[in-house]
């Protein structure tokens, strides 16, 4: 196969070795350090450095052979007794991992490199147990160049990395481009085995009426013989009965065999694409591999005791998603280190364990993802983390007297936000935080934090198991298929018109205790839809808690697995989709985007412009003016937009530049407001479109950001903005007077 070790030079093959057996190295090490004694992970740590050691013999590295050879001699040392791996042993030998992957890499510093190999070889003199070392137990000589190519060094029986390792022979190395054609083409085989199933109903019709014809025949044949007829006619009408009957035979002989034919094909497309999909999936701890080191040697720098708890690590995932997972998971971890555990002093003063617990989950949980990192750690103070929101400018001291602990913690996802006084070697930039919500939101996933003062902090993270297949409710929207994915959907259910009430001009059910708002998805989606006659209306609940919405639609249709088809990026972000689908006949279909659609819906609700059922609401706000707010948080979108509504303007928002280019290429609006730092189209970008689309080149354009720096500010005013405003200085009054300035009041 040409995606598999075969196309490997030998200095690839090795550089895969050392990475594999890396692994094992950093894995062990710190296991050991825990527990010294555990002879099993001695023989295996020494297996991994022989191996190795083999590797680069094999390729000609002489630095990987010496210090391989030297690293092994310690673990040889160590399971005779000779040599105790305390912390000491484990950082130096741990630094020859980080030696050995930069070898494989060639990027090793010649000079580092003897030095180490030095410090490696005298390990077993400088911690020896007792006052004499014993004679050496193998027949190595020291680690020098010569020694290292000398035969005698493979003493040890163990397997040499000549032959090809265990794991060629079990896996293969597949690009992630073949594995998404084969996924496309397993979707369409299953789509085409589909297409028997009408075929075979379609001859059954035939095979009835021509069972009618035979019924007719025989009534012929009856009436030839009850007459003096001829015994030619006889004979003609018997003939050819039997050959209609036969004829009938041979046709419901070969529809079994369809049938049969049609269960297997249908079978067989089944399998194929579920054995597709698992080839994409890889266990979770893939990714976990570097932070037990990452978390020991970062709680050392800073002079804390951590122990990292990982749960899951056989979790399925997609590898699109996985690949993605691990720089947000190494800021979460960082994060948990520098802001949230406190150092053995501070924790024994707290009444704490001096080791504080570090806990990573991962699991399946309602067809989602879910991913956990929690501290117990001294927590986040609301009303410290309240005083920062002030003082930063992000909302006023009223508003921020009125949120609530959840909305004060979304702040702590804002870019260039963050709780530190002073710019450190690991925190007080703030792009943490704001790279892990980014991730997540492109994964089309959703991250939260909660806290309890003094007792820790916890975020989780709910994804997509996968993003090429989804579960999903298909619904009928002016005559055409949607597909929700169930993971997103509360409840379903028929709702009697009876039990539709109106609460200041909203409509509205009521769903155990709470007042769900209700809404047609034909409005929101902006498609014709059927006139609502019906007793009972479908409706989709979406959301959760205190952020729900009843989506009206003409029918359900059932649930269905299907293959998701990105959509063409040309296309930008299609508000209210996520992708699209192929359904069991071939038909297209399109996904839904539910965190998009209920921002859809809630700009609707704001404008006043919600339909009833069965009647429509005049749009009080059509004379206002229309102001588009691009901005890729959540919470300054609403902050904005609330400041602007409350003023009479007509809002809309974008959650990033490529979306606020596909709305403004579709509507007209009075002023545009952008963010700059945005994933997929910045704002710069962004506002540089605008003044050179004939049509929107007049729109004024104001960008409100948080960088404040002279260039930046030039810049924006070089691509075209009419305004520049930095968050960090800005007020109620402040943005109101810019946007007065521009397009005067909101009627």
């Amino acid at each position: 196969m040409s995606d598999g070790l075969g196309d490997f030079s030998m200095l690839e093959l090795f550089r895969l070795e050392v990475e594999n057996q890396a692994a094992v190295l950093s894995e062990g090490l710190l296991a050991l350090e825990q527990d010294p004694a555990e002879a099993a992970r001695l023989e295996a740590l020494m297996r991994a450095a022989h191996s190795i050691k083999g590797a680069a013999r094999m390729v000609d590295v002489d630095a990987g052979v010496r210090l391989a050879h030297a690293m092994e001699d310690c673990f040889v040392a160590a399971q005779s007794g000779e040599l105790q791996l305390d912390a000491r042993c484990v950082d130096l030998l741990l630094a020859g991992v980080d030696q050995l992957v930069a070898i494989s890499e060639q990027r090793s510093d010649a000079e580092q490199l003897e030095q180490l190999v030095a410090r490696i070889s005298t390990i077993q003199q400088l911690e020896a147990i007792g006052d004499e070392r014993q004679a050496p137990t193998r027949d190595d000589p020291p680690a020098t160049g010569a020694a290292a190519d000398s035969p005698e060094t493979t003493s040890t029986p163990v397997e040499t990395a000549a032959a090809t390792p265990p794991a060629a022979t079990e896996s293969i190395r597949v690009t992630a481009d073949s594995l998404t054609r084969l996924m496309g083409l397993a979707g369409e085989v299953r789509v085409e085995s589909r297409w028997l199933r009408p075929f075979a109903t379609a001859l059954l019709q035939v095979k009835q009426r021509q069972s009618e014809i035979v019924a007719l025949l025989d009534r012929l044949n009856d009436t030839l013989l009850g007459q003096a007829g001829d015994e030619y006619s006889r004979s003609l009408g018997a003939d050819i009965r039997a050959r209609a009957n036969r004829c009938r035979q041979l046709l419901a002989d070969r529809l079994l065999e369809l049938d049969e034919f049609d269960r297997r094909l249908d079978s067989l497309g089944n399998r194929l694409h579920e054995e597709v999909v698992a080839s994409r999936m890889r266990p979770f701890g893939d990714i976990t591999r570097a932070f037990p080191r990452l978390v020991r040697d970062l709680a050392r720098q800073l002079g804390k005791q951590v122990e990292l708890k990982i749960d899951g690590l056989d979790t399925r995932v997609d590898r699109d998603i996985l690949e993605q997972l691990e720089a947000p998971l190494n800021h979460l971890l960082r994060n948990a280190l520098d802001h949230g555990i406190e150092t053995p002093d501070e924790r024994r003063a707290a009444g704490k364990r001096e080791q504080a617990t570090l806990h990573l989950v991962a699991m399946h949980s309602a067809g989602m993802l879910a991913i956990q990192i929690e501290d117990d750690g001294r927590g986040i103070d609301p009303e410290q983390l309240r005083n920062r929101i002030v003082s930063r400018g992000l909302v006023s001291d009223a508003m921020a007297a009125q949120l609530d602990e959840t909305e004060l913690l979304e702040f702590l996802f804002l870019p260039g936000f963050t709780t530190r006084e002073e710019v450190t070697e690991l925190s007080g930039r703030g792009v943490g935080l704001d790279v892990v919500h980014s991730t997540v939101q492109q994964l089309r996933g959703s991250v939260r934090a909660s806290s309890v003062p003094g007792q820790g902090t916890r975020f989780q993270m709910q994804l997509p198991v996968t993003l090429s297949m989804v579960r999903a409710l298909l619904v009928e929207v002016g005559g055409e298929p949607y597909a929700i994915p169930l993971a997103r959907i509360d409840r379903t259910l028929q709702l009697d018109r009876s039990q539709v009430e109106t609460l200041e001009g909203r409509e509205y059910f009521t769903l155990g205790t709470q007042h769900v708002g209700l809404v047609f998805a034909s409005q929101v989606l902006e498609c014709p839809g059927a006139p609502e006659t019906a007793t009972e209306l479908a409706v989709v609940v979406l959301g959760e808690r205190l952020n729900r919405a009843g989506l009206v639609v003409e029918r359900f249709l059932g649930e269905r697995n299907l293959v998701v088809q990105p959509l063409d990026p040309r296309l930008g972000k299609v508000r209210d989709i996520a992708a699209a689908g192929l359904l069991e006949n071939g038909d297209p279909c399109l996904i839904v985007d539910v965190d998009d659609l209920l921002r859809s819906i809630d700009i609707l609700v704001t404008g006043g412009r919600l339909d009833r059922v069965g009647h429509a609401v005049e749009d009080s706000g059509a004379s206002a003016k229309r102001i588009l707010v691009v901005d890729d948080s959540i919470t300054v979108r609403e902050v904005e937009r609330n400041m602007l509504a409350t003023r009479g303007y007509r809002v809309d928002v974008a959650i990033d530049g490529m979306d606020g280019w596909n709305a403004v290429r579709t509507s007209d609006y009075d002023l545009v407001i952008s963010d700059i730092d945005m994933p997929r189209m910045n704002g710069f970008e962004f506002v540089q479109l605008i003044k050179q689309d004939q049509r929107l080149r007049d729109t004024p354009v104001m960008i409100v950001s948080y960088k404040d720096r002279e260039e930046d500010r030039q810049r924006g005013l070089e691509v075209g903005a009419d305004y520049y405003l930095t968050k960090g200085s800005f007020h109620d009054e402040t943005l109101i007077d810019a946007v007065v300035d521009l397009i005067g009041p909101a009627c």
